[in-house]
């Protein structure tokens, strides 16, 4: 049995997650941060009991074990700078762990607020549903002096492009807010076949998330789904193929991915939603045309308010090499 509860680096409160049975069977008394003012008690207590089930979370909070400053508070509580969070011992059956490897990622953008990396095709953004680690546990891992790296928002395993992670507390506060509110603008590239006829297409298609049998996540077009607004853009036509440019309004679980073929026209390469027998031929190169061995969606554009300086900032990140191969191999085919 050990401890799972893991405070935020540099503490000298918090002892390592090794520690014997004896010493984890303690109350902990955490000073709360800058970095770790304004969020909410339960995202706090998930966050640093790394292991701990959903629902114990919630059950510590409940029977009020969890106090702040000597007082119960339920689990909407928000923390601010200087709050004492008692936290009960909380704990589970020992489990091996896998070593991380460390990894960097190409740079976009780092400052003391923000890390903006171009992630490749391929890697997941995070451990969980088969996957043991994923590019925020990598860049934790390659970065242990780091007091505070979270993801802002997400990519799919197989997007490459764009992806910010906040640094700061208040950076990842900010960054949701402008999200929101529709503040924050990202665009992506996507290739499908077919023919496209308007130039700038607005698709507004309810998205409803499911499980499949084997436990697969999933998501389609259903009339009590979430509300979800993409507009496509017409970039360039290549012979039966279209480039276009995906602006989210919204920001649902595969949802260019969705939008798309629901309207007829799948992602090149999409193992999900996509057009099977095409993916398996696009596998092989044919001619002049090279092989495609990826889904052709990319997160080409991120433009944001910088949460510390107010500036607006516009990030990209360059189509991959093998996009571009794929496109100048199709565009002779075309010609």
């Amino acid at each position: 049995m050990k401890d799972l509860a893991r405070f935020s680096g540099g503490r000298t409160d918090s002892a390592p997650i090794e520690q014997s049975a004896q010493a984890s069977a303690q109350v902990r008394l955490v000073t709360i941060s800058e970095d770790e003012a304004d969020q909410r008690i339960d995202n706090f207590l998930l966050r640093v009991c790394k292991g701990v089930p959903k629902s114990h979370i919630y059950r510590v909070l409940r029977s009020g074990e969890v106090r702040v400053n000597k007082g119960r508070i339920d689990q909407t509580y928000r923390l601010k700078e200087g709050d004492v969070v008692r936290i009960p011992p909380i704990r589970v059956a020992e489990k091996s762990t896998q070593a991380v490897p460390g990894a960097e990622f190409s740079i976009l953008l780092e400052d003391a607020h923000l890390l903006v990396i171009d992630k490749p095709a391929g890697v997941a953004v995070h451990g969980g549903s088969g996957v043991s680690y994923g590019v925020i546990e990598q860049l934790r891992a390659a970065r242990p002096e780091a007091k505070f790296l979270e993801l802002v928002h997400r990519l799919d395993r197989e997007t490459s492009g764009v992806l910010l992670l906040a640094k700061k507390r208040s950076a990842l506060t900010d960054l949701h807010e402008q999200i929101r509110e529709g503040e924050l603008d990202k665009r992506y590239l996507a290739l499908v076949q077919g023919e496209w006829k308007n130039t700038r297409q607005h698709v507004k298609l309810p998205l409803f998330k499911y499980t499949t049998p084997d436990g697969e996540r999933r998501v389609r077009v259903q009339a009590d789904g979430q509300a979800s607004h993409t507009i496509f853009n017409l970039v360039r036509r290549f012979g039966d193929f279209v480039l276009l440019e995906a602006e989210l309004k919204t920001g649902r679980t595969h949802q260019i991915r969705v939008h798309l073929a629901s309207s007829g026209f799948p992602i090149v390469g999409d193992d999900k939603y996509g057009d099977f027998g095409l993916n398996k031929a696009l596998q092989k190169a044919e001619g002049d045309r090279v092989a495609l061995k990826r889904m052709f969606l990319h997160a080409f554009q991120v433009t944001f308010r910088h949460p510390a300086t107010g500036a607006e900032v516009t990030l990209k990140a360059p189509l991959p090499q093998e996009c571009e191969r794929f496109l100048k191999s199709i565009e002779k085919k075309a010609a």
